[in-house]
Protein backbone atom coordinates (compact mmCIF):
# COMPACT_ATOMS: atom_id res chain seq x y z
CA UNK A 1 0.00 0.00 0.00
CA UNK A 2 1.01 3.69 -0.65
CA UNK A 3 1.79 6.05 2.14
CA UNK A 4 -0.31 9.13 2.34
CA UNK A 5 1.78 12.04 1.59
CA UNK A 6 0.24 13.10 5.34
CA UNK A 7 1.38 10.02 6.82
CA UNK A 8 4.86 10.49 5.51
CA UNK A 9 4.82 13.40 6.80
CA UNK A 10 4.01 12.80 10.07
CA UNK A 11 6.60 9.87 10.18
CA UNK A 12 9.63 12.59 9.02
CA UNK A 13 8.55 14.61 12.16
CA UNK A 14 8.57 11.84 14.39
CA UNK A 15 11.86 10.64 12.96
CA UNK A 16 12.91 13.97 13.56
CA UNK A 17 12.02 14.68 16.84
CA UNK A 18 13.32 11.27 18.13
CA UNK A 19 16.56 12.44 16.58
CA UNK A 20 16.53 15.67 18.39
CA UNK A 21 15.42 14.04 22.12
CA UNK A 22 18.45 11.12 21.53
CA UNK A 23 20.92 14.31 20.27
CA UNK A 24 19.48 16.81 23.73
CA UNK A 25 20.78 13.54 26.08
CA UNK A 26 24.30 13.49 23.86
CA UNK A 27 26.79 12.50 25.08
CA UNK A 28 25.41 9.26 27.09
CA UNK A 29 28.69 7.22 27.48
CA UNK A 30 32.42 7.90 26.82
CA UNK A 31 33.46 9.49 23.11
CA UNK A 32 36.69 8.07 21.56
CA UNK A 33 38.69 10.52 19.43
CA UNK A 34 40.79 8.52 17.43
CA UNK A 35 44.49 10.42 16.37
CA UNK A 36 45.83 8.37 13.20
CA UNK A 37 48.77 9.25 14.46
CA UNK A 38 51.77 8.08 17.32
CA UNK A 39 51.47 10.12 20.33
CA UNK A 40 53.56 12.87 20.62
CA UNK A 41 52.85 15.16 17.04
CA UNK A 42 50.66 18.49 17.28
CA UNK A 43 47.84 16.57 16.35
CA UNK A 44 47.74 14.13 19.13
CA UNK A 45 49.18 16.97 21.71
CA UNK A 46 45.80 19.16 20.53
CA UNK A 47 42.93 16.66 20.89
CA UNK A 48 44.25 15.60 23.89
CA UNK A 49 43.65 18.86 25.25
CA UNK A 50 40.69 19.27 23.47
CA UNK A 51 39.61 15.53 25.16
CA UNK A 52 39.93 17.50 28.23
CA UNK A 53 38.13 20.43 27.87
CA UNK A 54 35.01 18.71 26.37
CA UNK A 55 34.89 16.09 29.58
CA UNK A 56 34.75 19.25 31.58
CA UNK A 57 31.55 20.57 29.71
CA UNK A 58 29.77 17.55 29.27
CA UNK A 59 30.44 15.84 32.44
CA UNK A 60 31.21 12.62 30.20
CA UNK A 61 34.18 11.33 29.37
CA UNK A 62 35.92 12.24 25.63
CA UNK A 63 39.07 10.44 25.16
CA UNK A 64 42.21 9.55 22.41
CA UNK A 65 43.19 6.73 21.00
CA UNK A 66 46.07 6.48 18.92
CA UNK A 67 45.76 4.23 15.31
CA UNK A 68 49.32 4.95 13.96
CA UNK A 69 49.88 3.75 10.44
CA UNK A 70 49.84 4.04 6.68
CA UNK A 71 50.16 7.70 6.47
CA UNK A 72 46.75 7.74 8.67
CA UNK A 73 45.03 5.22 6.41
CA UNK A 74 44.55 2.62 9.44
CA UNK A 75 43.42 5.23 11.82
CA UNK A 76 41.13 6.79 9.45
CA UNK A 77 39.59 3.68 8.13
CA UNK A 78 38.44 2.64 11.58
CA UNK A 79 36.32 5.98 11.77
CA UNK A 80 35.00 5.57 8.60
CA UNK A 81 33.86 2.28 9.49
CA UNK A 82 32.57 3.17 12.64
CA UNK A 83 28.71 3.70 13.40
CA UNK A 84 27.79 7.28 12.90
CA UNK A 85 26.66 7.98 16.99
CA UNK A 86 28.71 10.39 17.72
CA UNK A 87 30.52 8.34 19.79
CA UNK A 88 33.52 7.52 17.67
CA UNK A 89 35.34 10.82 16.10
CA UNK A 90 38.57 11.70 13.89
CA UNK A 91 41.32 13.90 14.90
CA UNK A 92 41.56 15.23 11.44
CA UNK A 93 44.24 17.00 9.90
CA UNK A 94 45.75 18.35 6.23
CA UNK A 95 47.51 14.98 5.72
CA UNK A 96 43.94 14.07 5.38
CA UNK A 97 43.79 16.63 2.24
CA UNK A 98 46.72 14.83 0.51
CA UNK A 99 45.97 10.87 0.85
CA UNK A 100 44.26 10.85 -2.95
CA UNK A 101 47.82 11.47 -3.71
CA UNK A 102 49.81 8.93 -1.56
CA UNK A 103 47.25 6.21 -2.45
CA UNK A 104 46.63 4.74 -5.64
CA UNK A 105 42.96 3.83 -4.30
CA UNK A 106 41.04 4.75 -0.61
CA UNK A 107 39.25 2.05 0.90
CA UNK A 108 36.88 5.05 1.85
CA UNK A 109 35.26 8.10 -0.23
CA UNK A 110 37.65 10.82 0.58
CA UNK A 111 34.81 13.60 -0.45
CA UNK A 112 31.83 11.70 1.47
CA UNK A 113 33.08 9.40 3.98
CA UNK A 114 33.23 12.11 6.76
CA UNK A 115 31.15 14.97 8.28
CA UNK A 116 33.55 17.95 9.25
CA UNK A 117 32.98 19.81 12.71
CA UNK A 118 35.10 22.38 13.31
CA UNK A 119 39.04 23.20 12.91
CA UNK A 120 40.52 23.08 16.37
CA UNK A 121 43.71 25.12 15.47
CA UNK A 122 45.49 26.55 12.47
CA UNK A 123 49.59 26.63 12.87
CA UNK A 124 52.27 27.74 10.98
CA UNK A 125 55.10 25.84 9.84
CA UNK A 126 58.73 26.80 10.36
CA UNK A 127 61.78 25.40 8.80
CA UNK A 128 64.13 24.43 11.37
CA UNK A 129 67.65 22.91 11.76
CA UNK A 130 69.92 21.82 14.14
CA UNK A 131 71.17 24.47 16.55
CA UNK A 132 75.08 23.65 15.50
CA UNK A 133 73.87 23.56 11.85
CA UNK A 134 75.93 25.80 9.31
CA UNK A 135 72.91 27.59 8.40
CA UNK A 136 72.10 30.84 10.16
CA UNK A 137 69.44 31.58 7.50
CA UNK A 138 67.11 30.72 4.69
CA UNK A 139 69.41 32.21 2.01
CA UNK A 140 73.07 30.58 3.25
CA UNK A 141 70.69 26.93 3.45
CA UNK A 142 69.12 27.69 0.28
CA UNK A 143 72.36 28.60 -1.83
CA UNK A 144 74.25 25.75 -0.47
CA UNK A 145 70.84 23.35 -1.74
CA UNK A 146 71.20 25.06 -5.40
CA UNK A 147 75.32 24.85 -5.10
CA UNK A 148 74.71 20.43 -4.21
CA UNK A 149 70.89 19.34 -6.22
CA UNK A 150 69.80 16.30 -3.89
CA UNK A 151 72.69 16.73 -1.36
CA UNK A 152 70.73 18.74 1.44
CA UNK A 153 68.00 16.31 3.40
CA UNK A 154 64.57 17.15 4.85
CA UNK A 155 63.23 15.05 7.06
CA UNK A 156 59.15 14.07 7.79
CA UNK A 157 56.84 11.71 9.40
CA UNK A 158 56.04 9.27 6.36
CA UNK A 159 56.39 9.12 2.99
CA UNK A 160 52.75 11.25 2.20
CA UNK A 161 52.78 12.48 4.85
CA UNK A 162 51.53 16.74 5.52
CA UNK A 163 55.03 17.58 6.47
CA UNK A 164 56.53 15.50 3.44
CA UNK A 165 54.24 17.45 1.24
CA UNK A 166 54.98 20.91 2.55
CA UNK A 167 59.34 19.66 1.80
CA UNK A 168 57.79 19.25 -1.61
CA UNK A 169 56.13 22.62 -2.11
CA UNK A 170 59.52 24.42 -0.12
CA UNK A 171 61.74 22.79 -2.49
CA UNK A 172 59.13 24.15 -5.73
CA UNK A 173 58.96 27.26 -4.40
CA UNK A 174 62.58 27.38 -3.79
CA UNK A 175 63.63 25.63 -7.61
CA UNK A 176 65.79 23.59 -4.75
CA UNK A 177 66.32 19.52 -4.90
CA UNK A 178 66.27 18.42 -1.82
CA UNK A 179 66.54 14.57 -0.41
CA UNK A 180 63.58 13.15 2.14
CA UNK A 181 64.18 10.85 4.55
CA UNK A 182 61.09 9.67 5.97
CA UNK A 183 60.60 8.68 9.56
CA UNK A 184 57.89 6.40 11.19
CA UNK A 185 56.58 9.56 13.08
CA UNK A 186 56.52 13.40 13.46
CA UNK A 187 58.35 12.77 17.05
CA UNK A 188 60.82 10.37 15.02
CA UNK A 189 61.78 13.19 12.59
CA UNK A 190 62.36 15.70 15.14
CA UNK A 191 64.75 13.49 16.85
CA UNK A 192 66.19 12.92 13.61
CA UNK A 193 66.89 16.63 13.36
CA UNK A 194 68.09 17.24 16.54
CA UNK A 195 71.00 14.33 16.26
CA UNK A 196 71.73 15.73 12.56
CA UNK A 197 70.89 12.66 10.96
CA UNK A 198 69.30 15.57 8.46
CA UNK A 199 69.88 18.93 7.74
CA UNK A 200 66.17 20.47 7.62
CA UNK A 201 62.57 19.74 8.88
CA UNK A 202 59.50 21.78 8.29
CA UNK A 203 57.04 21.19 11.08
CA UNK A 204 54.50 22.81 12.77
CA UNK A 205 54.89 25.22 15.29
CA UNK A 206 53.19 23.21 18.02
CA UNK A 207 55.51 20.37 17.47
CA UNK A 208 58.72 22.15 17.28
CA UNK A 209 57.86 25.34 19.71
CA UNK A 210 59.49 23.59 22.60
CA UNK A 211 62.69 22.42 20.90
CA UNK A 212 63.44 26.18 19.52
CA UNK A 213 62.63 27.60 23.21
CA UNK A 214 65.31 24.66 24.49
CA UNK A 215 67.77 26.01 22.43
CA UNK A 216 68.11 22.39 20.51
CA UNK A 217 66.99 23.51 16.91
CA UNK A 218 67.08 26.61 14.97
CA UNK A 219 63.90 28.38 13.20
CA UNK A 220 64.90 30.07 9.87
CA UNK A 221 61.90 30.92 8.68
CA UNK A 222 58.08 31.09 9.49
CA UNK A 223 54.85 30.70 7.47
CA UNK A 224 52.31 33.20 7.65
CA UNK A 225 52.40 37.03 6.54
CA UNK A 226 53.53 37.83 10.32
CA UNK A 227 55.83 36.97 12.66
CA UNK A 228 55.38 35.01 15.26
CA UNK A 229 55.63 37.23 18.79
CA UNK A 230 57.04 33.61 20.43
CA UNK A 231 59.53 33.86 18.12
CA UNK A 232 60.06 37.84 17.38
CA UNK A 233 63.31 37.19 15.57
CA UNK A 234 62.49 34.68 12.97
CA UNK A 235 62.07 36.35 9.55
CA UNK A 236 58.21 35.05 7.49
CA UNK A 237 59.22 33.42 4.19
CA UNK A 238 58.42 36.31 2.47
CA UNK A 239 60.71 38.25 4.78
CA UNK A 240 63.66 35.79 4.03
CA UNK A 241 63.35 35.69 0.29
CA UNK A 242 60.63 32.95 -0.66
CA UNK A 243 57.61 34.99 -1.22
CA UNK A 244 55.58 31.77 -2.72
CA UNK A 245 55.63 29.32 -0.03
CA UNK A 246 52.58 29.65 2.44
CA UNK A 247 51.76 26.41 3.96
CA UNK A 248 49.69 26.74 7.27
CA UNK A 249 49.03 23.22 9.36
CA UNK A 250 45.58 22.26 10.72
CA UNK A 251 43.52 20.29 12.70
CA UNK A 252 39.95 19.72 13.93
CA UNK A 253 37.54 16.91 14.51
CA UNK A 254 35.11 14.91 11.68
CA UNK A 255 32.68 12.16 12.58
CA UNK A 256 31.58 9.35 10.29
CA UNK A 257 29.10 10.09 7.44
CA UNK A 258 25.72 9.67 8.32
CA UNK A 259 26.23 11.34 11.79
CA UNK A 260 22.96 12.99 12.77
CA UNK A 261 23.00 16.44 12.41
CA UNK A 262 21.79 17.33 15.95
CA UNK A 263 25.00 15.28 17.15
CA UNK A 264 27.23 17.29 15.14
CA UNK A 265 25.74 20.90 15.87
CA UNK A 266 25.95 20.11 19.67
CA UNK A 267 29.88 18.90 18.75
CA UNK A 268 30.14 21.81 16.99
CA UNK A 269 28.83 24.25 19.73
CA UNK A 270 30.57 22.18 22.15
CA UNK A 271 33.87 22.90 20.61
CA UNK A 272 32.96 26.85 19.98
CA UNK A 273 33.38 26.83 24.14
CA UNK A 274 36.11 24.77 23.81
CA UNK A 275 38.08 27.50 21.69
CA UNK A 276 36.90 30.59 23.60
CA UNK A 277 38.07 29.15 26.42
CA UNK A 278 40.77 31.36 27.98
CA UNK A 279 43.11 28.38 28.83
CA UNK A 280 42.67 26.88 25.58
CA UNK A 281 43.36 30.25 23.51
CA UNK A 282 46.48 30.32 26.19
CA UNK A 283 47.30 26.93 25.46
CA UNK A 284 47.13 27.88 21.34
CA UNK A 285 49.23 30.71 22.06
CA UNK A 286 51.78 28.69 23.72
CA UNK A 287 52.72 26.22 20.83
CA UNK A 288 52.52 29.60 18.66
CA UNK A 289 48.95 28.63 16.71
CA UNK A 290 45.34 30.08 16.65
CA UNK A 291 42.19 28.81 17.57
CA UNK A 292 40.10 27.75 14.33
CA UNK A 293 36.19 27.82 14.83
CA UNK A 294 35.40 27.20 11.14
CA UNK A 295 31.23 26.26 10.65
CA UNK A 296 30.61 22.47 9.49
CA UNK A 297 29.97 23.69 5.92
CA UNK A 298 33.07 25.63 5.94
CA UNK A 299 35.38 23.27 7.26
CA UNK A 300 34.06 20.30 4.59
CA UNK A 301 34.93 23.40 1.86
CA UNK A 302 38.34 23.87 3.05
CA UNK A 303 39.07 20.19 3.20
CA UNK A 304 37.56 20.48 -0.87
CA UNK A 305 39.94 23.59 -1.59
CA UNK A 306 43.43 21.95 -0.06
CA UNK A 307 43.07 18.84 -1.75
CA UNK A 308 42.87 20.43 -5.14
CA UNK A 309 45.90 22.64 -4.06
CA UNK A 310 47.69 19.85 -3.22
CA UNK A 311 47.10 18.30 -6.33
CA UNK A 312 49.87 20.10 -8.28
CA UNK A 313 52.59 19.63 -5.82
CA UNK A 314 52.18 15.70 -5.99
CA UNK A 315 52.31 16.47 -9.70
CA UNK A 316 55.34 18.19 -9.93
CA UNK A 317 57.07 16.53 -7.38
CA UNK A 318 56.67 13.32 -9.24
CA UNK A 319 55.00 11.70 -5.49
CA UNK A 320 54.31 8.59 -6.54
CA UNK A 321 51.29 6.83 -5.16
CA UNK A 322 51.63 3.42 -3.22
Amino acid sequence: MKMSIRKIAALAVLLSSATAAFAAGYPEKPVRIVVPYAPGGAVDVVARKVAQKLSEQTGQTFYVENKPGGTGLIGTQSVARSAPDGYTLLAIDNTYSVLPYVFKSLPWDHAKAFTPITVSMFAPVVLAVNAESQFKDLGTLLGQARANPGKLTYGSGGAGSAPHFAGEAFALAANVKLTHIPYKGAGDAMTGLMSNQIDALLVSTPSAGAQIKAGKIRALAVSGSKRLSALPSVPTFGEAGLKDFSVVNWNGLAAPAGTPEPIVQKLYAEMTKVLQAPDFKEFLASLSAEPGGNEPKAFAALIREETARWEAVSKNAAIEKQ
